[in-house]
């Protein structure tokens, strides 16, 4: 039995956060897991910024809701569920995932929750567990199934390595120069040339 354990920010949807900096206008929310590798030392800036300029939950949310899939993704996907099952692995937040999940065609979600005042002010979050990622890889596996990983940031770098099969999608530079064992791929159809004898 086989099933692929997918990153959702980057491989098929754009950056929450990327999108957010565009629409506020605070270019120190362009930071992702591209670009830090610490998600703690990341999350805690990112909350800091929300703080300084006062911006609350319903601020992001509404970014979300006006943000679609990948160009592909939706295909994509359709593509890889009809083969294998499918469960995105995410360091996103239940509170921003709904409009996203929706548009994708509601995917299984393993992911972590804000901590929200009843303002909408946010004050912190809470990880579903500490390297999420990489234990859903290895729980996976105790369960006998040969599990596929796919993502594009250093957050998912322990689940592409603790996979027995781990992909690269749309990486930065600085991600592949670091992890040159990972297979790269820069499109959908390349990815599909990939994953079709691992399937």
């Amino acid at each position: 039995m086989k099933i692929l354990c997918s990153d959702l920010e980057g491989v098929f949807t754009p950056e929450i956060w990327i999108n957010v900096a565009e629409k506020t206008g605070i270019e120190e929310l362009k930071l992702t897991t591209r670009d830090i590798s610490d998600y703690d030392v990341l999350m805690k800036k990112r909350l800091s910024i929300l703080e300084a300029n006062k911006l609350k939950l319903n601020d992001i949310t509404d970014v979300i809701a006006t943000m679609e899939p990948l160009p592909g993704a939706v295909e994509f996907l359709n593509w890889l569920r009809a083969q294998i099952p499918v469960i995105i692995v995410s360091d996103t937040f239940e509170q921003f995932a709904g409009p996203l999940m929706q548009k994708l065609g509601w995917p299984t979600l393993f992911c972590n929750t804000l901590k929200v005042t009843a303002d909408l002010t946010v004050t912190g979050y809470t990880l579903r567990q500490a390297d999420g990622k990489k234990k859903a890889a290895l729980a996976l596996q105790q369960l006998n199934y040969e599990v596929i990983g796919v993502g594009d940031s250093y957050n998912d770098i322990s689940m592409l390595q603790a996979a027995n099969h781990g992909i690269l999608l749309h990486p930065p530079e600085n991600v592949i120069a670091e992890f040159p064992d990972l297979p790269v791929t820069n499109s959908y159809a390349e990815i599909k040339t990939v994953l079709a004898p691992l399937l």
